[in-house]
């Protein structure tokens, strides 16, 4: 055992590595080597207890999800609230019925699989989107819209694949059972989520938690919220922990920065581990049912279910043209996808679905053709669209004196993207007055992260009198810059120094 799982890690995270050599999404490098060291060569052997293999990839889910929960800022919806409120109460229901409608007329699934296969692929999911938008650096609303709809939606498309599954797998559930479960979900998904995202930031501020433990107690509280909500309700887990991430990601707390940066790494290693062991639970005659059926139906599903999805519940929405042309063809499927399917799959044919053993085999191949095709195109489309910055040098400089001043006009003159921020308004008025493009405000602040357009600007310089401020902004930038591209230097008054050697010899 100990052997098998030095091999999975090694192998996720080898292959972590090698996508981002090859530049590829490092999905496609890890579902390969799954299938390598499952199917083609045996290494990792199909699971015998496939009840607790499902438990722990549920838990696993649980924390990715709990981490992207956390990304999503209430600030964001400013200017996308209606956009997102569309994406979020329609595109999962008119996702479900046009998925499902393909996946039976052009994939040849009976109507039951094919409405479960429509609701696992309801789902985005943070795992893929998000590195897309880092990579293809889109403007904040832009950003917002998928972010928002990805995440949210993750745990809405696991709910009706749940209602779909109970609802064809049990004799005695009626459609209006089902209807009612999927509210009593949502409702104890928000409910326990909510609370127990606001209990773990109030313990946090009230100092009851050491700083040395609130990571580790933060990944047990999630797991225990993520039990409890599927203990009074089946499969509301995910949602709760969803809601828990975006509480507590919304609470300011002193710590969230460290806590999220320990979470992310978690998150690495869990879908490093997850995409290995996964598709190596597929068999030769898995595979083998891949037909031509199979791969039109990706492309029905890419070019058609999609658009109209899009199209359909933004509707009169004031969503820009270019954001739904970007909506309307990126919609990559991740882990949360997978894992979902790898649950019911096997399920449905012990059902009596024969055709669900095609359940996995299609999800994988919708895993690996979307995100190949929206990962390579992504960039390129969005710079079409101009929702999206090109090669920038540009440099946001941190404190107006008249170093900077002189720095930013220059800059300004040769072209080159510059715009200095100083939470002093006074101090500001030259660079307004010399036409250089200024941000007034505090830069630590969380307002700033939602208002200041850093979207042509690639690289972060302090300059304020305080050497202590400077290195502060240098730490809580560097995530968004690059550590190679932030740097800091003090504008110091001669006299100033003199005076602090002095007072430090006298001491």
């Amino acid at each position: 055992m100990a052997k098998l799982l030095l091999i999975i890690l090694t192998a996720g995270l080898a292959s972590q590595w090698l996508a981002w050599r090859i530049n590829l999404p490092a999905i496609v490098v890890l579902i390969a080597s799954g299938l390598v060291l499952g199917p083609f060569t045996g290494v990792i052997p199909p699971t015998d207890s496939p009840e607790d293999f499902n438990t722990l990839i549920g838990l696993g889910v649980a924390i990715i999800l709990f981490e992207g929960g956390m990304d999503l800022k209430i600030g964001e919806l400013r200017h996308t609230r209606r956009g997102v409120g569309r994406l979020v109460l329609f595109g999962p229901p008119l996702a479900w019925l046009l998925g499902s409608a393909a996946a039976h007329y052009v994939a040849g699934l009976s109507w039951a699989v094919a409405i479960v296969l429509g609701a696992i692929l309801v789902v985005t999911g943070p795992t893929v989107i998000l590195p897309l938008l880092r990579q293809a650096r889109l403007n904040k609303e832009t950003a917002s819209l998928f972010k928002w709809e990805g995440i949210v939606n993750d745990p809405m498309g696991v709910l009706l694949a749940v209602m779909s599954f109970q609802y064809f797998t049990s004799q005695s559930t009626t459609l209006h059972d089902s209807l009612k479960d999927l509210g009593i979900a949502l409702g104890v998904g928000a409910g326990i989520g909510g609370v127990g995202g606001w209990l773990t930031g109030w313990l946090y501020r009230r100092g009851a938690v050491p700083v040395h433990l609130k990571a580790p107690i933060l990944i047990v509280l999630v797991l225990v919220v993520y039990v409890a909500s599927n203990q009074v309700q089946h499969e509301a887990g995910l949602l709760s922990v969803t809601v828990m991430g975006m509480v507590i990601g919304n609470m300011q707390l002193v710590e969230r920065q460290a806590l999220q940066t320990f979470k992310e790494n978690l998150t690495v290693v869990l879908l490093s581990v997850l995409f290995i062991v996964i598709p190596a639970q597929l068999g030769p005659q898995h595979l083998a049912l891949i037909d031509w059926r199979a791969v039109l139906f990706v492309l029905v599903l890419m070019l058609l279910v999609r658009p109209l999805t899009i199209g359909l519940a933004t509707a009169f929405a004031p969503v820009r043209r270019g954001d739904r042309l970007l909506l309307a063809w990126i919609a990559p499927r991740g882990i949360v996808a997978a894992a979902t399917a790898g649950l019911f799959g096997p399920a449905l044919v012990e059902a009596g679905y024969k055709d669900a053993d095609k359940l996995l085999p299609i999800v994988f191949l919708v895993i690996i053709a979307t995100v190949l095709a929206h990962g390579l195109s992504i960039g390129p489309l969005a710079r079409r669209l101009k929702l999206a910055a090109g090669e920038s040098n540009g440099l946001l400089i941190v404190g107006a004196s008249d170093f900077s001043l002189a720095l930013a006009r220059a800059l300004h003159r040769l072209g080159i993207d510059v715009k200095i921020s100083d939470g002093a308004w006074d101090r500001l008025k030259e660079a307004r007055m010399a036409g250089v493009p200024v941000h007034y405000g505090e830069i630590l602040s969380e307002e700033s992260e939602h208002q200041l357009d850093v979207q042509n600007l690639s690289h972060l310089l302090c300059t304020t009198e305080n050497d202590f401020y400077n290195a502060l902004v240098c730490k809580a930038k560097a995530r968004a810059f690059g550590h190679h591209r932030t740097f800091q230097i003090a504008a110091h008054k001669a006299s100033d120094q003199e005076f602090k050697r002095l007072s430090i010899d006298m001491r």
